[in-house]
């Protein structure tokens, strides 16, 4: 397992939570379902997934790049609603899944 440090940015609560994810299976998608997932995030509502302190992962070949214990930032785009819902009930009727940030995906 592959473990990373993950936050949603510009939260009152700067703490990072780690993740795990299948060094077998390092996307770009599953980087983004299992970070949402764990912090309760909606997925549509990320707009970029950053690496600290500056760079921007975009892509498999970026996420098969990270090592243990990187830190990592998800940048959600402005909106007036809340980009937290119930976890619980969000995705156990729907996937983990952004349609914008896949498209980056090679």
């Amino acid at each position: 397992e592959l473990v990373l440090k993950v936050r949603v940015q510009n939260l009152r609560d700067n703490d990072f939570i780690e993740i795990e994810l299948d060094r077998q299976e390092l996307t770009y998608r599953d980087l983004l379902r299992v970070s949402c997932c764990e912090l309760g995030v909606n997925p549509e509502q990320v707009e970029k997934i950053r690496k600290l302190p500056n760079t921007l992962v975009r892509k498999d070949k970026d996420v098969a790049r990270l090592q243990d214990f990187q830190e990592l930032e998800l940048v959600l785009v402005n909106s007036n609603s809340s980009p937290f819902r119930n976890a619980a009930s969000t995705f156990t009727e729907r996937p983990c899944y952004n349609s914008r940030a896949s498209k980056l995906t090679y």
